[in-house]
């Protein structure tokens, strides 16, 4: 929630900053120097590229922030985890008699040093004691295990710094949480502040290391390089197909009451269908090879890319059908210079959702069996809790996901520049 907001305030802020530059800049004094269509107009409308560099830039800076990141300033990290050295006393009562003693407690870091810090036992029946917890961790420490009466003599803790505490209650110092047992040992939860534990979320530097690590020495007998070329020649391969059948059935149903009729019930009835629940029956059908991958991905495209083109069909202006026949056009022709290019704008739209649904569904068909590929890849680092790896594998699922999506919009700019247009 606190990344949240802190995102959303920066979202704010950005807007209102950017606004107030693009302004300046423009010279702009009146509303008649601004193009006030828009709304129902894509082609007004295009990405603030301020926007977007702000945007990526505040996840990186938050992603780093609450890591504790070495890529970023020291004074933009939240607060993270104690570590060094704190204290606390606690009041053992025993035969109608109260003592205390300090605890010391060495919180270390990972890999640093874990030896508890040596202290003067001191007067009285319970004695001072040190002990060691590392950071993000917790520990119980039996305080009372060199006292002179301990638990099993019938002493028993009634305050820790002051504050009464009871089996089942805690006390919160400056370092650290104390809470007792229902056995009536406390246990040590140090302060571990806003930061991620790295087992969660590592910082930034060590996926950037992670990503070196595995294109030069490989991951799993395969290098970086063959992961994430299985999985795109997977999805290429899946989509093509997906595409080359499903365009074919959507123009049949936007054009044919028949074929409308026939396959609609079908369509609609596996349009919302997720791709993940098709595996058993895949596997069933087509084992757990190649081909059972490629038709999970191919059925994930499939209905995508017939809704999409049944609707570009079914949105084509009839005014423009009815002109083309006044000048003497054949259906073929009408079909070639009116419906094509009319519904490939809906098409492309289609694609890239087609294309986007496939990438989501390439990690679930490489868990099936699968020796190779970027989901196969995260699933496994997964299972050790290689953190590091399953946020490397998205990150670079996304970067070439996002590739490819521009790559579309490219080719539709080029393809359909008609796009928008009347």
């Amino acid at each position: 929630m606190i990344i949240f907001l802190i995102y959303l305030a920066i979202f704010i802020g950005a807007y209102f900053a950017v606004q107030a530059v693009a302004k300046t800049a423009a010279g702009v004094t009146d509303y008649t120097s601004l193009k006030t269509v828009t709304f129902g107009d894509e082609s007004a409308v295009r990405p603030n590229r301020a926007a977007s560099i702000i945007s990526v830039a505040s996840i990186f800076l938050l992603w780093g922030a609450f890591t504790g990141s070495s890529m970023i300033p020291g004074f933009l990290h939240a607060p993270g985890p104690f570590t060094g050295t704190g204290e606390f006393t606690y009041t053992v009562e025993a035969n109608g008699e109260r003592d205390d003693a300090t605890v010391t407690i060495n919180v270390f870091d990972t890999g640093a040093d874990e030896t508890a810090p040596t202290v003067d036992p001191g007067d009285g029946f319970a004695k001072n004691d040190a002990a060691s917890v590392q950071k993000y961790r917790s520990k119980l420490v039996r305080v009372d295990q060199n006292d002179e009466l301990g638990r099993d003599a019938g002493a028993t803790i009634v305050a820790v710094n002051g504050d009464a505490i009871a089996p089942g209650g805690e006390v919160f110092t400056d370092f650290a949480r104390i809470a007792m047992s229902p056995k009536g040992t406390l246990n040590i939860v140090p302060n571990t502040g806003w930061q991620m534990e790295p087992i969660w979320l590592p910082p930034p530097e060590d996926v950037v290391k992670r990503i070196g690590e595995v294109a030069t020495e490989g991951f799993r007998n395969f290098t970086l390089w063959e992961h994430l070329g299985y999985s795109l020649f997977r999805v290429v391969v899946g989509f093509f197909f997906g595409a080359l059948v499903g365009i074919p059935l959507g123009y049949a149903m936007g054009l044919s009451n028949w074929f409308r009729g026939w396959f609609d019930p079908i369509v609609e009835f596996m349009r919302p269908v997720p791709p993940l629940a098709l595996i058993p029956l895949v596997i069933i059908w087509a084992g757990i090879g190649e081909v059972g991958k490629i038709i999970l991905l191919f059925l994930a495209a499939l209905w995508i890319m017939a809704i999409a083109a049944r609707s570009g069909v079914s949105g084509v202006n009839i005014t423009k059908v009815h002109a083309a026949y006044s000048l003497g056009a054949s259906k073929w022709q009408i079909m070639r210079h009116v419906i094509v290019p009319n519904s490939l704008p809906e098409i492309f739209t289609g694609a890239r959702v087609a294309m986007g649904v496939c990438w989501g569904t390439v990690v679930a068909a490489e868990l099936v069996a699968a020796e190779k590929g970027a989901g196969m890849m995260i699933m496994v680092a997964s299972k050790f809790q290689n953190t590091d790896i399953v946020l490397m594998g998205i990150i670079l699922i996304g970067v070439i996901g996002f590739s490819i999506d521009v790559l579309m919009r490219w080719a539709e700019r080029f393809l359909v520049p008609w796009k928008g247009r009347s």
